[in-house]
């Protein structure tokens, strides 16, 4: 019998070395991450799932809808169950139905879970998708990232295509031009206000405020990195990475400043992010999600946008998002 025990303050350290020991954990289900929140910003209701004394899952979480829908993640990017590779197919039955019993008990009346792309695993394994089917659990939405499937050699950016490697060769020749992988909170102030003004031109706004990138920074100094291009000394573009477990890196923020667009800064920032990628011994470069999100139908891609990632050999991996209507 698997019994289900809310998060505790007490469980942090537990928690946290399950995640980092897991084959599917990520920077966004450490305890560490989630307390860079204020801690009024949402109703968090992290699940751990025991066998007597044996932690088999976890599940970050929290109460959303008016405390009637159980949300995974929520302030993250990545959530769903954290589990063990050697665990046997049946326990993720068991584990589903433990959420859902629990979830009842609760008065719960909606489940929904966006675990990370199989990328992200550190062997293969979908079994707790099939669980999830199985007991009930249809899909409420699909995303479409791209990532780059990264391979220990030499010169990778020939796998560019033949467009992003004139550009590259072009910023290469260029000496005003060089890329600058920063120490501590150094450049973040020069790239913030530009990717302020990047995101207003589609009327939206930065996942962090500046001084929460600070925060997360501090928290996690050598899972966060953050690339700048400059143009004779000033930032045009660059990229903060998020090394999200040993074997993904994650550009959570890409920006530009549009006067220097045709110099062709991206390009540039994007093959150095695959070299330091390749050097730490990730094996995916995710780039994030491709959809129209102004579009009424928010599963409508951004095919520009694809095209763009296309270019620097990125393919589509679907983030899926279950749910299940108690």
């Amino acid at each position: 019998m698997i019994e289900v025990r809310p998060y505790a303050p007490s469980n942090r350290d537990e928690w946290d070395n399950f995640v980092l020991q897991s084959n599917n954990g990520t920077i966004f289900h450490l305890q560490r991450f989630f307390s860079y929140h204020p801690d009024t910003r949402f109703e968090f209701h992290h699940l751990l799932f025991y066998s007597g004394s044996r932690l088999l899952a976890l599940l970050p979480a929290a109460l959303t809808e008016n405390g009637t829908c159980l949300e995974s993640p929520m302030g993250a990017s990545y959530g769903g169950f954290v589990l063990p590779w050697e665990m046997k197919y049946v326990l993720n039955e068991h584990l589903v139905d433990a959420l859902l019993d629990y979830a009842q008990r609760q008065g719960f009346k909606k489940i929904l879970l966006t675990h990370a792309p199989p990328i992200y695993q550190t062997r293969l394994c979908q079994d707790i998708d099939y669980a999830l089917a199985f007991k009930g659990f249809d899909f409420d939405r699909h995303y479409i990232s791209h990532a780059i499937h990264l391979e220990p050699r030499e010169n990778f950016s020939s796998q560019f295509s033949a467009t992003a490697r004139r550009y590259i060769h072009q910023c290469e020749r260029n000496s005003d031009l060089s890329v600058q992988h920063c120490e501590g909170n150094e450049g973040f102030d020069e790239f913030y206000p530009i990717l302020l003004d990047n995101k207003a031109r589609h009327n939206a706004k930065p996942t962090h405020s500046l001084d929460e990138l600070y925060r997360l920074k501090s928290l996690f100094p050598d899972a966060i990195q953050l690339f700048l291009v400059r143009y004779k000394g000033k930032a045009i573009g660059g990229s903060v990475m998020f090394l999200c477990n040993p074997n993904v890196s994650l550009c959570f923020y890409n920006m530009l400043d549009y006067e220097f667009e045709k110099l062709h800064p991206i390009h540039l920032v994007m093959k150095h992010v695959v070299e330091w990628s390749i050097k730490i011994g990730c094996r995916y470069v995710d780039i994030g999600v491709s959809q129209n999100v102004q579009h009424e139908n928010q599963m409508t891609p951004a095919y520009s946008l694809i095209e763009f990632k296309e270019k620097f050999a990125a393919k589509g991996v679907l983030r899926s998002t279950f749910r299940k209507i108690l």
